[in-house]
């Protein structure tokens, strides 16, 4: 009787180079999530090159966030329809040819071309990355450990955003902060290509609801574009209350037509869960606020306070600290502990108490006594609010489900923050405006604007954390009781 070769009896954890292809899928990631916050740092230097508006920067920072955000879900689809390496390397491509034409701009309409063309393509990217990492880890405990690498790279590429803006303004040129992804690509498309594997066609091809693409797409912009033309013009004005109602109507369209396609871009059941309806909430209006933090505080140090682009994201540190904190705090000890909604809650009130104390700014106020603590406090509450709300927000989906859901929490987040940066960006330059005409000078009254702006951000973090409050149960999920925490990107 022969005794099976010992080879035979090892475990299969999957591909036999997941750990490099981790590395890929992770350099990737980061290049889209970074982008999100290094051209804040950059921006006043852009602007002075290309001299575009106060009421237009806000374009550059909506762009990118509006059209990645409103084309996640259908991004998850393509890559079910064509597979998930096709897709991932297109995604890759594509976003390193959005970034050269953004380097290279002549004028402020190439810029905000090539951003709303990175965001086309990050769409395609996220998805297929997430799925890859998938199905390149099939042990379960080795998936663990690749899901929670990731998601710390993840979580890191705000802040990497941030200090590489700075460093490359200060030292090269605000438009290396977008011919520095061609360096990331590069990595992500030749290792994608040699690593990764065109796996097996499905069974049975997914459909795309292009009724629900088209509605959510096309309500999701005019929705943000109207908020936009209000910065620019008036809310009197026909392309600002004209675009704000049409989007309502698309929306509405929308939600509708989801009850009833036979394949839908969002099924409703995963929106109707009690506590992941309160986390979707949660996570819309934390990127409503926090984005406000970076776009206007950029500003504040480097005009204000006259730091350089480095120190200005040395600056944001400390609250990136406390967020980590925070969010470690919460999935480790606190979640498992006392559940979503005292924890949703309590950050959502310290966050809009930290963006309150921002709101108190002086043209000669000081970092330390003035922004540092405001910071802090902003950071910490953020963090614990991020880890909850997006563990809660996919603890318990369906199989079925989990692929949308996880598009649909970062299709929220992208969403959440090009509205926040275009109703807070009118909101200031409705005060700069005010003040202005009261007889203060230039800089008192931008940060009149800025002030604006943050007051608003911390009643809206008020009004949500109440809001949470009532719809997320306050007993702990059982799946967070039996299981480690889940991964939050």
């Amino acid at each position: 009787m022969t005794t099976p070769a010992p080879q035979d009896t090892q475990p299969d954890h999957g591909h036999a180079k997941r750990w490099l292809i981790l590395a890929v899928i992770a350099i990737a990631q980061v290049m889209v999530i970074l982008d999100a916050t290094v051209v804040n740092i950059a921006l006043p230097s852009a602007q002075q090159d290309l001299l575009f508006s106060d009421d237009q920067r806000q374009w550059l920072i909506t762009g990118y966030a509006l059209s990645f955000g409103s084309l996640l879900l259908i991004g998850g689809r393509v890559a079910d329809l064509f597979g998930r390496k096709i897709t991932f390397l297109i995604g890759v491509a594509g976003f390193a040819i959005a970034s050269a034409v953004g380097g290279a701009a002549g004028s402020f309409e190439v810029l905000v071309a090539a951003r709303v063309g990175q965001g086309v393509f990050a769409a395609l990217l996220a998805p297929a990355a997430l799925s890859l990492l998938t199905t390149t880890f099939t042990d379960p405990s080795e998936r663990g450990k690749a899901f929670g690498i990731f998601g710390a790279i993840s979580g890191a590429g705000g802040a990497i955003g941030l200090l590489l803006g700075g460093v490359l303004t200060e030292y090269l040129d605000w438009r290396w902060c977008m011919y520095v992804n061609l360096i990331f690509a590069a990595i992500g498309f030749f290792g994608g290509v040699s690593l990764l594997t065109k796996g097996r066609a499905a069974a049975e091809r997914p459909k795309i609801d292009l009724i629900g693409v088209v509605t959510a797409t096309a309500g999701m912009f005019a929705l943000v574009f109207g908020l936009g033309n209000a910065e620019s013009e008036s809310w009197s004005s026909p392309s600002t209350w004209g675009f704000l109602i049409a989007g309502g109507v698309l929306l509405t369209a929308f939600v509708a037509w989801q009850t009833k396609s036979a394949h839908p871009l969002l099924p409703l059941r995963i929106l109707l869960h009690r506590n992941r309806g309160g986390s979707f909430l949660a996570i819309f209006v934390l990127c409503a606020g926090m984005f406000v933090i970076f776009l206007f505080l950029t500003y504040f140090m480097q005009v204000n306070l006259r730091f350089t682009p480095v120190t200005s994201g040395l600056g944001f540190l400390p609250m990136i600290g406390t967020l980590m904190v925070g969010a470690t705090l919460a999935t480790t000890v606190l979640l498992p502990r006392v559940g979503p909604r005292l924890l949703v809650t309590v950050g959502m009130l310290l966050a809009g108490a930290g963006i309150g104390l921002l709101a108190l700014l002086e043209a000669d106020s000081k970092y330390a006594s003035a922004v540092l603590p405001a910071l802090l406090v902003a950071g910490f509450g953020i963090g614990l609010t991020m880890a909850s709300a997006m563990n809660v927000g996919i603890a318990g989906v369906d199989p079925q489900d989990a692929g949308v859901a996880s598009a649909a929490i970062n299709a929220v987040q992208q969403i959440g923050g090009s509205i926040g940066t275009a109703l807070f960006s009118t909101i200031a330059a409705s005060a700069v405006t005010a003040s202005l005409t009261e007889g203060k000078n230039p800089m008192a009254a931008a940060v009149s604007g800025y002030s604006a702006a943050f007051t608003w951000s911390a009643i809206l973090f008020g009004v949500g954390g109440v809001i949470c409050a009532f719809v997320l149960r306050p007993s702990v999920p059982e799946e967070l009781r039996t299981a480690g925490p889940a991964v939050h990107m």
